[in-house]
């Protein structure tokens, strides 16, 4: 008797186990529904910005919408930002770094106010490395 309620409590605790486990397209829909409903990114021009999963391609596609005309010097100045902007969402969670080192990417672009892009970056493995190793504060710099 003590033998088969052993055997139940175990196979109990094995299917709570897998239960409470969750895969990286659960965790991906998670941040999603995660983003949409809290995220909100302030800048010139910006007016709304949304999450999309692509469960298929393990990517999230961040859009952030702006008023904004499609011309060179608004293309010039969202590029020269963007890598800023991304950090800034890394240290928020909003770019999840969890995600990334389980093979999500994101893809984040800024829109005109016409749905042209101007500028967009994927964050991978490298990417995010990248943007890290830049965020470190200059050692000639600190010692100023």
């Amino acid at each position: 008797m003590i033998k088969k309620i052993t055997q139940i409590a175990f196979v109990f605790a094995f299917a709570l186990l897998l239960v409470s486990c969750k895969n990286t397209k659960q965790k991906i829909q998670e941040h999603v529904s995660e983003y949409n409903n809290s995220s909100s990114i302030k800048g010139y021009g910006i007016v709304s910005t949304a999450a999309k999963a692509s469960l298929k391609d393990n990517k999230i596609e961040i859009r952030i919408e702006t008023n904004l005309e499609e011309n060179d010097s608004n293309r010039a100045t969202y590029k020269e930002s963007f890598p800023d902007l991304l950090r800034e969402m890394i240290k928020n969670d909003q770019i999840s770094a969890s995600l990334i080192d389980e093979g999500v990417t994101f893809d984040v672009y800024f829109l005109a106010y016409n749905n042209a892009i101007l500028a967009q970056q994927l964050v991978n493995k490298e990417e995010l490395a990248v943007l890290e190793k830049d965020s470190e504060p200059n050692k000639e710099t600190a010692k100023l």
